[in-house]
């Protein structure tokens, strides 16, 4: 039997000029840094809000890292924190969205990080959460604490009557809970999200949250009440639909103004149909809501129909926050 004939190897890969030889192969993925997936919430970093990080200064202060968009956030979440938030409240509902990270961060600054140590909060969704977490706060669940001092979130639209549109982040259902449980509910946002109808700035419709196994139906019967293309939410990083915190669905259902100019109406009708767990029409449930515009002022409008403006700051002042 004739024995195998040695082929030389070949030579590795490397510079054609020196011939040196290089590593081709990929990087091992314990050798590649992943990116933080709370990179996004970009103002609620451990190194901002932390227990320990008290800045005293007004938010204007802060303004030239923001935009003018972000600084309203800023500003309508601190006055809502320094106008209702209380040594004596022990349990804070802490909502969803892009203005809630300013929430929190004022709450971990003086006076009010003074009563943290005692003091609750239930969030809403995994971001408010991982916010409560980073900030070093004491993290509480509604099943703890079904009874809420004050819950402050944010809204994707306000109408005139304080009615609200809310889950575009697909938390309507726990924000919802945490809304019914407090004694006062608050909503913060910059100016974009005022409006005098639902629907008017909002195009995206009403977002509902709806069992799995029952959304082929619900998208079926929210046609024959009049939603003529209902939207079965889709994720952007992921194949197939977005699905919530608790596992469910959501349609998006855009309704003409004849409809959502009785937002409680529609909410009755919506909630009614089988398979559906909630609806992001917050009818009747704000005590006040807070809009920051860009020019410094913050404009709160009240429940009983009260409406006052908060001042821009001046240059100088950084005594007190509004």
């Amino acid at each position: 039997m004739s024995s195998l004939s040695m082929q030389p190897l070949p030579p590795l890969e490397g510079n054609p000029k020196t011939g040196s030889a290089t590593n081709s192969r990929r990087p091992s993925r314990s050798s590649t840094s992943k990116p933080d997936p709370l990179s996004s919430i970009a103002h609620a970093s451990a190194s901002r809000i932390g227990p320990g990080a008290h800045p005293t200064g007004h938010p204007a202060s802060f303004a030239s890292e923001l935009s003018p968009e972000e600084n309203a956030k800023r500003l309508a979440a601190y006055a809502a924190v320094d106008e209702h938030v209380k040594d004596y409240h022990k349990v804070l509902g802490i909502g969803s969205g892009s203005t809630v990270p300013y929430v929190v961060e004022r709450l971990c600054q003086e006076p009010h990080c003074n009563a943290n140590s005692d003091r609750w909060y239930v969030p809403t969704g995994f971001q408010s959460k991982e916010l409560i977490v980073k900030a070093g706060l004491n993290l509480g669940d509604v099943d703890q604490f079904p009874n809420i001092d004050v819950t402050i979130d944010g809204a994707d639209e306000v109408d005139d009557d304080l009615n609200a549109i809310k889950g575009g982040g697909a938390c309507q259902l726990r924000e919802k809970v945490l809304a019914e449980a407090a004694t006062n509910f608050i909503l913060v946002a910059d100016s974009r999200k005022d409006s005098k109808v639902l629907g008017t700035n909002w195009k995206q419709g009403v977002p509902i949250e709806v069992a799995p196994f029952a959304w082929a139906k619900v998208f079926q019967n929210l046609q024959k009440m009049g939603c003529e293309k209902p939207v079965l939410r889709m994720g952007k990083m992921k194949a197939g639909p977005v699905v919530t915190d608790n596992g469910n669905f959501v349609i998006d259902a855009v309704f003409t103004e004849s409809y959502m100019r009785d937002p409680s109406e529609l909410l009755h009708r919506i909630k009614m149909l089988t398979g559906v767990l909630e609806v992001g029409i917050f009818a009747g449930m704000a005590l006040a809501a807070y809009f920051g515009y860009p020019d410094g002022t913050v404009a709160v409008r009240w429940q009983d129909g009260r409406r006052n403006k908060i001042a821009a700051p001046s240059a100088s002042d950084t005594s007190a926050i509004v």
